[in-house]
């Protein structure tokens, strides 16, 4: 599935899963509340609750009445293994297949990194 064919609420998952990834939103650090999130993306609020109800089903997220949602512990490297799993399944084999169509190898992309 292209990124422009995934629905509004996995992209703004993505996001989030991304910050959490690259330390943005450490172990016990707060998320942006819904609204602030939605304003910020120019999304629906509706549809950012549904992105961090998948981080709350999936125990990525703490939720504190009245305070809102922190990182659960773990869940940066819960976030990353899935990620890893999800790019070498999905999205691997496509970029695999077009470097073998336009004859690029993985050294080719190592000398091109450091040129």
């Amino acid at each position: 599935m292209s990124q422009n064919s995934r629905p509004v609420y996995l992209k703004l998952r993505d996001i989030i899963a991304a910050a959490i990834i690259d330390g943005t939103y450490g172990e016990g650090a707060m998320l942006p509340s819904v609204r602030a999130f939605a304003a910020d993306q120019g999304a629906n609020p509706l549809t950012v609750a549904k992105a961090y109800q998948q981080f709350q089903l999936d125990g990525l997220v703490d939720v504190q009445r009245g305070v809102g949602m922190s990182v659960a512990p773990g869940a940066r490297d819960k976030l990353r293994l899935a990620e890893r799993r999800s790019f070498i399944e999905q999205e691997w084999p496509d970029i695999r297949a077009r470097m073998s169509r336009l004859g690029i190898s993985v050294s080719d992309l190592v000398l091109e990194n450091h040129s």
